[in-house]
């Protein structure tokens, strides 16, 4: 019996060192391909190969032009996938990015700016096209069968959102993908978002979850939003909202398709605890009949949506989509049926729609 449990010990011992150096040597050829992959711009202040998997601390981005910095992250920690090392090919079983901040905007001319935009600029600027050809060759495939981002945090500063900047600040951001390969293939890759959305006194919630396609962009979603205030989403509700909005916040839930740059979004949102100004008007609604008509409802009121267009056709304009539907449905919840024109395009549906409310208003 001793010399049967001695064997056992000596396999147990033989079967983890074999892991640990493997492991070892996983860490460090993922390490090599860290290092070669690091582009301009792009700092680490520490790299350590641990016994199970690599540990990257203090990765920062920079734009090497305007020396604005895009990309905080404290820790990344890559697990690597032992079995198929063995047969030459590198799939990283878990990739973990701890407290990560990122940083981007959009111009007023509606270009996003940010790290992934810097890095494609100075790999075209940088190398010829026949040089570019053969990097792109001999590129290394690598899957991650997951990615998770603990505790990050997301600011977007929109100068296109208006004539005050739009200014969107996730906290505590929780991200899962599932099935990432590179070189990019198309494929459906599970994800989950959890994240707080700041707004000047308290956080709202922000819940996602369905796939998405990371080589054609198409996805499938849900989209939950829990007591987000109304105030953030000021700059891009002011043109169709004369009236101030002092306070309130909205609840949504809505389901995102996009197929082939087509966009298909129904939903539903609740604006609850309004106050508003009596001057002035709400989606061309006099704040006055808006406040009598919430009042009926316990001042909470729930719209119906649903927007639908091409987002590679120019006349197709999201945002102003998106509100005119909003107001639409807003003025259909309070009692006040109003029917937009589909087939006329957005600015005859909005001019159609302020037209007959400001009859119904003249017949009372």
């Amino acid at each position: 019996m001793k010399k049967w449990c001695v064997i056992a010990g000596i396999v147990a011992i033989l079967l983890a060192g074999g892991y640990l150096v493997l492991s070892f040597y996983a860490v460090k050829f993922i390490q090599v391909q860290v290092q070669k992959a690091i582009g301009p711009g792009f700092t680490i202040a520490q790299i350590k190969v641990k016994a199970t998997h690599l540990s990257i601390n203090g990765i920062r981005f920079e734009d090497s032009g305007t020396k604005q910095k895009f990309l905080r992250i404290e820790e990344t920690k890559i697990y690597p996938d032992l079995l198929p090392f063995l047969k030459r090919r590198l799939q990283i079983r878990e990739l973990v990015i701890l407290s990560p901040s990122f940083f981007f905007h959009r111009t007023r001319e509606g270009v996003f700016i940010g790290p992934w935009v810097s890095i494609k600029k100075e790999e075209k600027s940088g190398e010829a096209p026949g040089k570019e050809e053969k990097k792109e060759g001999e590129a290394i495939s690598i899957k991650i069968n997951r990615l998770r981002i603990e505790k990050g945090a997301i600011d977007f500063d929109d100068m296109k959102a208006g004539e005050t900047p739009g200014q969107i600040r996730l906290r505590e951001v929780d991200l899962e993908i599932k099935n990432i390969e590179y070189p990019i293939v198309s494929s459906r890759s599970p994800i989950e978002l959890k994240g707080m959305m700041k707004g000047k006194t308290k956080e709202g919630e922000i819940v996602s979850k369905g796939w998405i396609d990371l080589k054609t962009s198409d996805m499938e979603t849900s989209l939950k939003i829990r007591e987000v205030e109304l105030k953030v989403f000021e700059p891009y509700y002011r043109k169709r909202v004369s009236a101030e909005i002092e306070s309130g916040h909205l609840n949504m839930d809505a389901h995102i398709a996009i197929k082939k740059s087509v966009i298909d979004v129904p939903g539903k949102l609740e604006l609850a605890d309004l106050r508003v100004k009596e001057e002035g008007t709400i989606f061309y609604i006099p704040a006055k009949t808006l406040l009598s008509r919430l009042k009926d409802k316990g001042n909470r009121v729930e719209v119906q949506f649903h927007v639908k267009g091409n987002l590679d056709d120019p006349r197709f304009k999201l945002q102003e989509t998106f509100l005119m539907r909003i107001g639409i449905g807003l003025a259909e919840a309070i009692g006040l049926p109003i029917k937009a024109v589909e087939a006329g395009g957005l600015e005859e549906g909005v001019g159609l729609f302020e037209e007959l409310f400001k009859k119904k208003e003249k017949r009372r």
